[in-house]
């Protein structure tokens, strides 16, 4: 039973804390464990590329499993989803903080990302279904503000947690915290969510699935493992094979979208305005995902810094994004298409200022500045995006292109903790003085600030086309 009309859901602001918990947990996953990598590596004698897994593994997964999230939950229930998608995220993290060996805590970590992409999208459909339309503002601006929250707790809570050693574990409760979080939403779900489908919800592309899933995997295991091993044979035989799977994944949905089924990716949208140039700008924007690893490896490995002080080193980033996140609609609204390649610009000069603090060896408090200045460029450059693209798009494949750029998004930041983590290890070159770190740190920071002026770039020729799409719903994505 679909439960929108014109008043509302009665229940609908006692059912809101519920759906953003929900929308709580998978970004709070993403920021939390990178002060927790130095300590999971020590605990579990990880490897380099193992530690990278952590953090691609969970993003790669969520962003194959993204789109087919929200079908099931346009075929089966979102309320059934969202219990289901709470309950799975739950015990897959309670899978992560008991986890014995590298190899189950990866296991944890895909099952993360499943989960995360089964509960995800049902938060903000159910907004949609639930709020009357005069209402959606004000609580789509709670679930935006949900992200920055996530974000500055994130690294925060998890310095502390690793380092307070509560009942004798250390990087294990930043997985097991999710438990009461997660136990509250699920009971509190059960009582207060209804239930709500799609009057015509599309089919699920199994074979879509299928494929993405192969080609990222081909694409993402050789270079995150390729440097630790020498690059052997195999290493570029995934590679050329990910690239065929690809080629394959394209035809394959053209495919499906020929003969009238529900491709994961309409690949007929990339013909639509600046959708194309959008969706390489997002593959570039989250490169930059990178930095949350290379930053706690070097303040705690390189600087022998200890969980805590990482995370409170890392607050002025989060807290510039949680800000750039709450301005980032007026800023659109006054800067209208310049706003994402000032935002990437932003974010790139203060990396500029992390590498010449680094550099030059200045006073650790020097570093404020350019994180509170990347982390604003970071918040804002999001919802800019996502603006940018849907207002290259007909009205009726917003939703459709909003998805589909959060899973660009998602690839992109797999492949930023894959291709710039790997060239951060590799200019460390098994070195352990400050220095080497800082010198690492410094050229990952290097491959952030390119690929931001490429993205700055790209986005230049977009808002050529007509922006009275640009009203379909934005919202910040970490």
């Amino acid at each position: 039973m679909n439960t929108h009309d014109a008043a509302g859901d009665p229940r609908r602001w006692l059912a809101l804390p519920v759906l953003l918990a929900g929308a709580f947990l998978p970004p709070l996953d993403f920021f939390i464990v990178n002060v927790a990598l130095p300590s999971i590596r020590t605990a579990l004698h990880t490897s380099a590329a193992q530690l990278q897994f952590v953090i691609s593994a969970y993003a790669a997964t969520y962003a194959v499993f993204l789109i087919t999230g929200g079908r099931l939950g346009d075929l089966y229930g979102r309320r059934r989803m969202f219990l289901l998608g709470i309950a799975g995220f739950t015990l897959a993290s309670l899978m992560c903080g008991l986890a014995w060996s590298s190899e189950a805590l990866l296991a944890g970590r895909i099952l993360q990302g499943m989960t995360a992409a089964a509960l995800a999208p049902q938060v903000l459909a159910s907004i949609r279904v639930m709020f009357p339309h005069a209402e959606q503002p004000r609580a789509l601006g709670l679930y935006s503000a949900t992200f920055g929250v996530a974000a500055t707790l994130g690294a925060l809570l998890g310095g502390a947690l690793v380092s307070s050693h509560l009942w004798g574990m250390g990087w294990q409760l930043i997985f097991l915290v999710n438990l009461p979080v997660g136990v509250a939403a699920l009971i509190a779900g059960f009582a207060l969510l209804r239930e709500s489908r799609a009057e015509h919800a599309l089919r699920l592309d199994l074979g879509g699935v299928a494929l993405l899933s192969i080609a990222l995997a081909l694409l993402v295991y050789p270079l995150v493992e390729g440097r630790e091993q020498g690059w052997p044979a195999w290493t570029y035989a995934m590679l050329v094979g990910s690239l065929i799977m690809f080629v394959v994944f394209v035809r394959f949905e053209a495919r499906v979208a020929k003969h009238g089924g529900s491709p994961l990716i309409d690949v007929q949208l990339f013909g639509e305005g600046d959708f194309s140039v959008g969706i390489l700008a997002a593959l570039g924007i989250y490169l930059t995902s990178s930095f949350f690893l290379t930053f706690a490896v070097y303040l705690q490995s390189g600087l022998q810094h200890s969980a805590f002080q990482a995370g409170l080193a890392t607050v002025p980033f989060t807290i510039g994004f949680f800000g750039g996140s709450m301005l980032a609609s007026r800023l659109i609204d006054a800067l209208g298409h310049r706003a994402l390649p000032l935002a990437c610009l932003c974010e790139a000069l203060g990396f500029g200022v992390l590498i010449a603090t680094v550099w030059h060896a200045l006073p650790h408090g020097a570093l404020m500045p350019g994180l509170a200045l990347g982390g604003f460029g970071f918040g804002a450059a999001l919802p800019a995006l996502i603006r940018a693209v849907i207002s290259s798009v007909e009205t009726k494949h917003a939703g459709l292109a909003s998805g589909m750029v959060i899973t660009a998004l998602q690839i992109s930041a797999a492949l930023g903790v894959a291709i710039i983590g790997g060239v951060f290890y590799t200019a460390l070159h098994g070195q352990t003085g400050a220095r080497a770190y800082e010198h690492a740190f410094a050229i990952g920071l290097c491959c952030n600030v390119g690929a931001l002026l490429v993205v700055a770039l790209l986005s230049t020729r977009m808002g050529r086309v007509n922006r009275h799409h640009a009203s379909a719903i934005t919202v910040a994505i970490d």
